[in-house]
This record gives C-alpha cells, sequence and structure tokens, in this order.
C-alpha cells in the first residue's frame, strides 16, 4: 500500500509541483489550499506525512502544526519561503520533523521525505514499547505520556523522545551528534543547534532543584541525564 502524504499550501503552483514530484517516487498524494481543510481532513484519516507550508491566510503553518500535535504524532516537514534561523527552531519547538526551504531541489525534497518517514517508522517500532520512570518523573512510550509530579505534561514527539532516551540512559554523556543521530537520524538535515533547542525546552518544563535529576551540560562534550 502506497505511503499517504498531505500537501497542505494555499499556492495551487507549490501543492501540483510537490505533489508531482512525490507521485513519481510512489506516494499517494492530497492537496489541500488550508490548514483549516488540512486539519478536517486528518482528524478523519491520519497520512504518513504532511507537508506544510508556513505562510498561509487564516490558519498559519504554525497553528496548524499545533493543531496537529494535538492530534497526534504524524511527521511534519514544514516547508517556506523563508531561510532565517528563527522560523527553523521556531517550528522544531513546535514539534516539526523536519523543514525545506522553497525554492528546493526535487531530490532534495524527496530525500527528506523518505528519511522522516523512515525515522518515523523506526521510532514506532522500537521506541515505543515500556515505561521509564525516576522519581517524580513517568515515560510511557505506549502513549507518548509524560507524568511529571502527578500531571501530565504536554510535550511535542521529539522532546518525548529526546527525553526517554537521556533517561533511559542515566549518568552516560552523549555528543549533540550522537543525540541528533539516534532521534532525529543520520541523515537529518538539520543542525546541532537543533538538539540545544530541545533540551532547552525540557529544562523549562522542570524544576531541577526538586527532583535529584537534572540533563546536564557537559561542556565541550554535550549532554547527560544526570540521577543522583
Amino acid at each position: 500500500m502506497n505511503k499517504r502524504i498531505f500537501v497542505i499550501d494555499d499556492d495551487e503552483n507549490i501543492r501540483e509541483l510537490i505533489s508531482l514530484y512525490l507521485e513519481k517516487e510512489g506516494y499517494a498524494v492530497d492537496q489541500f489550499e488550508s490548514g483549516e481543510k488540512g486539519i478536517e481532513a486528518l482528524k478523519i484519516s491520519a497520512p504518513d506525512l504532511v507537508m506544510l507550508d508556513i505562510m498561509m491566510p487564516g490558519m498559519d503553518g504554525y497553528d496548524t502544526l499545533k493543531e496537529i500535535r494535538k492530534i497526534g504524532k504524524t511527521p511534519v516537514i514544514m516547508v517556506t519561503a523563508k531561510d532565517e534561523t528563527f522560523d527553523k527552531v521556531l517550528g522544531l519547538e513546535l514539534g516539526a520533523d523536519d523543514y525545506i526551504v522553497k525554492p528546493f531541489e526535487p531530490k532534495e525534497m524527496t530525500a527528506r521525505v523518505k528519511a522522516v518517514i523512515r525515522r518515523f517508522q523506526s521510532s514506532d517500532t522500537t521506541s515505543t514499547d515500556g515505561i521509564v520512570s525516576v522519581p517524580n518523573l513517568v515515560i510511557n512510550m505506549s502513549d507518548y505520556n509524560v507524568t511529571y509530579f502527578g500531571n501530565v505534561l504536554e510535550l511535542p514527539p521529539k522532546e518525548i523522545e529526546l527525553l526517554n532516551y537521556l533517561v533511559s540512559n542515566p549518568n552516560r554523556v552523549f555528543t549533540r551528534e550522537q543525540l541528533l543521530d539516534r532521534i532525529w537520524g543520520y541523515d537529518f538535515f538539520g543542525e546541532t543547534r537543533t538538539v540545544d533547542v530541545h533540551i532547552k525546552r525540557l529544562r523549562e518544563k522542570f524544576d531541577r532543584d526538586q527532583n535529584g535529576w537534572e540533563i546536564k551540560t557537559v561542556w565541550g562534550v554535550g549532554y547527560k541525564f544526570k540521577l543522583d
């Protein structure tokens, strides 16, 4: 059965162009001219991946991504004409899996699509079983649920995967490159700053003075989950 991809973009020409390239690779493609219509369809049947434009009238790409993350963990590639670090970081913080800047090369786009779908399938089959717990924190990867002091936290999938990996390997130091490879995949097209952004977001959600553990920076190397 062909993988199904949603293309959400208000520009018909861009939608047709992306669809053409993806269909040549054997993907089934559904096109939507707005975030609202894409969300309606996603509530009925989740695709294998969403290609999501950032600059759209009405519900823009960021708001659409927020709604997608409320529904589930469908992988999302942000498509933008902006090549600014802020836009990339914001998209990743909100739970995007990758981003691509217009104009793009067809081979690069399809390579990113294949890589994200492959990573998602891999994490879905090998990293979603079991419960990991430390004082005041429980991570259940069967349903991507994180509980802190008895309260369920709303975290993007990549933050949960990163937290789970660190907690599952207490007191072990990982370089940014190792974390990037493990969580985003060896062929992820992003930067090691992606790891820093997600670590920062995780730290903001926990009060390390009450935990007996912390996500610690090992200067010149990377990060570790320090468990007393």
